[in-house]
């Protein structure tokens, strides 16, 4: 698979297909973690000229054809064929793309060194060629395969640091580098920028430390072996008021960026310091003073000196990286600053609202500013998902046209095609939200959010072993955002591994999130009095990280106390008579709430294992804010696999795409094949 394709015998010899789509199609199928594909795939890439009938027609013939030559090369017949796809029989084909996986997935450093070792930079089908839709579909497939790669073997590499293997480690993470050299290694330094404090002696606006921040993350994140922290996790540690020790083991890195900038009448002053964060100490500091026209030019200064200065302490060479397509226009850039503040720092209190107006003036004094139409982006998203809201598909539809138009401007913003991933959720194309995913995490794979919206996305379709290690490269990278061990509790949750779930769940918590998931889990493990009490306590906080859904009027404390308790026995004490009460109760508020598809009704619907609400909300509308509750669908538990085992499930799957992404990503964990059968 790697270099030019080609087959042999098991003893060696070489198998040559004397029907060039033939080949093709095996060698598409070895692509595929399953081996399988759908037949309309197939029709659709090597044969999109023809009318359905006739490649239909076509694909018969060329699967006669390799089954004669299979057969007749003694191999007898490795397709397994049914009306719907076509696979090849996985215990009588070996690759070296399936035999590197396998060694990653089973820890086998070894092999997997060897392999990588001999393939080294090889492409995946190397020169491999047909037509415009074959390639397109190829390419695809070759990213999503080394995106797999490259997070299979950051995470052997880790589990071998922390096992105490550093040769295996470093000849591992060796290999990769060989392979990937701009992917990130486990061995790399990790880093937090921390905001840079701000006294003025001056007044008025003053958003230079927020711009030498934002400056200094965004170029060090660019640095090969540098593993930059998430920002949302770096500003949620540093109100914390923690040492800069507490700092650092908080956010998993080994070293801080933290100073100041000083405005008096004559200048300004800035002060930078890297941090060894185990101890605490400052091993590098430098000052820059100047005007103001002197730090809007800071790209210039901090690339030339501080940068340079950064990396010469920690003995990594500066790579030259493309400069930012930052605006010229100071005004544009301040209310760019303020925006992303406003963003970062909060989601409850109207912030996105009001980033959202910063940043389309910042826009309108600068159209060509593309990562402030990525940043605009994501606040529509925020407003989304966070905020009360009756038009949040319209919400998602500008954010995806945003984002489009920041891509557009700077094809490097890997992040604006996840956003647009998003928008293609509501329209029920799941497969082409994870095709954008895919093709974001090849051209951005430091960063976070990014990791985190592909993994999701696998995740709501149910492949929760592909996800993983996307979730977690998110979570190392940002360790201090809630939002983000609810996906992880999730998935740990999908595969049964209760106790790793029960651990990312109460993270979840500690860090401010509601805690219904881990009240889940709880009474998924059988500790449903426990469970209860768990549910029921995320009574308080509402109308303030969980706001009354649009259109409806906050709850008094007795009204809220009641329905949290019909909520939490219905979900959690395991009794038919309470669940049965809750469902009949979601029903009531489907039929009557302004917004009837909210994730307050489809959420819990989920979890009590409703089928019935769950597929008729999805089927009418999914939105950035109940897509979320996808993800759970996938948990082998009662009651909630009563949703994926009910006999409209896979009509309910049809309507909104999952198939689609399923025949061409591949199926979910729990359903490697096709149930409807041949």
């Amino acid at each position: 698979m790697f270099g030019e394709f080609r087959l042999e015998t098991a003893g060696g010899g070489p198998l040559l297909l004397s029907n060039r789509r033939g080949m093709l199609l095996v060698a598409l199928l070895c692509l595929q973690p399953d081996c399988r594909l759908d037949r309309e795939t197939l029709c659709q890439i090597l044969w999109p000229d023809r009318f359905q009938t006739q490649a239909k027609a076509s694909l018969r013939q060329c699967l006669l054809d390799l089954r004669h030559q299979f057969e007749s090369d003694g191999l007898g017949n490795l397709l397994i064929v049914t009306r719907s796809a076509v696979a090849l029989d996985r215990d009588f084909l070996l690759s070296d793309l399936s035999m590197l996986e396998v060694a990653l997935e089973q820890g086998n450093a070894d092999q997997a060194a060897t392999i990588l070792e001999g393939i080294v930079n090889l492409p995946i089908l190397q020169g491999m060629t047909f037509n415009r839709a074959f390639d397109g579909w190829l390419a695809l497939k070759r990213q999503e395969v080394d995106a797999r790669l490259r997070q299979a073997i950051a995470r052997l590499v880790t589990e071998l640091r922390a096992a105490g293997e550093p040769e295996l480690s470093a000849r591992l993470s060796a290999a990769s580098q060989a392979r990937y050299p701009a992917a990130r290694s486990a061995a790399e330094i990790a880093l937090a920028v921390l905001p840079l404090g701000q006294i003025d002696h001056v007044g008025g606006d003053f958003f230079l430390a927020e711009g030498i921040t934002d400056e200094l993350s965004a170029r060090l994140g660019k640095v090969d072996g540098i593993a930059l922290a998430g920002r949302t996790s770096i500003l949620a540690v540093a109100e914390r008021r923690l040492t800069l020790i507490e700092m650092a083991a908080s956010l998993r890195v080994t070293h801080l960026v933290e100073g100041e900038v000083t405005r008096t009448h004559d200048s300004i002053t800035a002060r930078i310091a890297l941090i060894e964060g185990a101890t605490g100490t400052e091993i590098w500091a430098d000052r820059i003073t100047g005007s103001i026209d002197d730090f809007f030019d800071s790209r210039k200064v901090i690339g030339n000196n501080i940068i340079a200065a950064i990396c010469r302490v920690l003995g990594l060479s500066l790579s030259p990286a493309p400069m930012r397509r930052m605006t010229t226009n100071r005004a544009a850039y301040a209310l760019y600053l303020q925006g992303c503040s406003l963003l970062r720092r909060s989601i409850t209190d109207g912030a996105a609202a009001k980033s959202v107006e910063l940043l389309e003036e910042a826009l309108a004094l600068d159209p060509e500013f593309a990562e402030c139409w990525t940043a605009l982006a994501d606040a529509h998203v925020h407003n989304a998902v966070y905020t009360p809201c009756l038009d949040r598909v319209e919400r998602s539809r500008k954010a995806a046209e945003c984002a489009k138009r920041a891509v557009a401007l700077d094809p490097g913003q890997g992040h604006g095609l996840t956003i647009q991933g998003i928008h293609e959720w509501t329209r029920w194309n799941p497969a082409g939200a994870l095709d954008l995913a895919f093709e974001a995490y090849a051209r951005e794979p430091r960063n976070a959010d990014v990791a985190l919206r592909l993994g999701s996305f696998l995740l709501y379709i149910g492949r929760t072993r592909a996800a993983l290690p996307f979730i977690e490269a998110g979570v190392e990278q940002a360790p201090a955002y809630g939002r983000n061990y609810v996906i992880l509790a999730s998935a740990h949750f999908n595969l049964g591994e209760m106790e790793a779930a029960r651990a990312a769940g109460q993270r979840m918590i500690d860090l401010g999130m509601p805690g219904m998931w881990l009240a889940v889990i709880e009474a998924a493990i059988g500790e449903r009095e426990k469970a209860a009490e768990t549910y029921y306590a995320q009574r308080m906080l509402m109308n303030t990280v969980i706001l009354p859904p649009a259109g409806t009027e906050p709850m008094s404390d007795a009204v809220r106390d009641a329905y949290w308790g019909i909520a939490a026995k219905g979900v959690c004490s395991g009794d038919a008579g309470a669940r049965a009460a809750y469902c009949a109760m979601l029903d009531g508020l489907h039929q009557t709430m302004p917004d009837p598809h909210d994730p307050t009704i489809v959420f819990p619907a989920i979890w009590m294992g409703h089928a019935d609400l769950v597929m008729k909300i999805y089927r009418e509308r999914i939105h950035p804010a109940n897509m979320f509750g996808l993800m759970n669908l996938w948990a082998d538990v009662e009651p909630i696999r009563r949703i994926r085992l009910h006999p409209g499930f896979m009509d309910f799957a049809d309507d909104i795409g999952l198939v689609e992404a399923w025949n061409r990503h591949g199926w979910p964990d729990l359903m490697p094949t096709d149930p409807r059968g041949a």
